[in-house]
């Protein structure tokens, strides 16, 4: 993938970047790292991790969240 192929769909696309917080399955999460493809988020923030077992961390495609911080 060229760089001017990752300027288009980061254009096309709303890009997270760190320390912002996304939604996506119902879920938030406070964005950690970026991809090529995708954000790695910590899901500690919501409210109800502690009564599901999750792990603390998990990816999400750039097409699967959206920016609400």
């Amino acid at each position: 993938m060229t760089e001017k192929d990752k300027e288009q769909i980061e254009e096309e696309l709303d890009i997270a970047e760190v320390g912002q917080i996304v939604k996506f399955k119902g879920m938030k999460g406070k964005v950690e790292k970026i991809n090529d493809n995708s954000v790695i988020v910590d899901i500690t923030i919501n409210e109800d991790f502690d009564e599901n077992e999750m792990f603390e961390k998990t990816v999400v495609n750039h097409k699967n969240y959206e920016i609400i911080e």
